[in-house]
């Protein structure tokens, strides 16, 4: 059950990376066209929130059943977590960094949400900008050392 989930949270990964993208891009034209948020601005925002909070139950889940978060912690100690950076990214700065950026992402759908006017595109932006910096930095690319995860599930490192 670990390995399968492993594999969809991995999966859910871009689907949150391409909806945030579309969802920048809806976003940065209506801010330069001054336009009203659309419904169809309202569902990729709204999709893109489910698929978040969804990938993060599931990471939650893994940080606390699997080998690299809560028993880590338990096993090991905080010391000895905070001092190997591998231990470090798995047990802390991943799940942080990834809440930040849910709530980054959940209030800038907030914002278009309850938006009157074309300036809740501008707010949309920053904090789904902001979010996507968050889940670039905070998400164990095949490139990062220690940490490296496939592109895709399956696929060699």
């Amino acid at each position: 059950m670990y390995t399968g989930l492993l594999h969809l949270h991995n999966l859910l990964r871009w689907v949150i990376l391409i909806l945030l993208l579309v969802a920048l891009f809806r976003h940065l034209t209506g801010m330069n066209k001054k336009t009203l948020v659309s419904a169809g601005d309202k569902k990729v925002d709204l999709f893109l929130m489910i698929a978040a909070h969804t990938t993060f139950v599931i990471g939650l889940y893994q940080w606390i059943a699997g080998p690299w978060g809560l028993k880590l912690i338990q096993s090991v100690g905080m010391g000895e977590v905070m001092k190997n950076s591998a231990y470090r990214f798995w047990a802390v700065e991943h799940i942080t960094g990834m809440l930040i950026a849910i709530v980054l992402i959940t209030i800038g759908r907030g914002k278009v949400k309850r938006a009157v006017d074309y300036t809740a595109h501008k707010k949309a932006f920053w904090f789904f900008l902001f979010a996507l910096i968050i889940i670039l930095v905070s998400v164990p690319w095949p490139f990062r050392e220690a940490i490296a995860r496939p592109w895709f599930p399956g696929m060699p490192v």
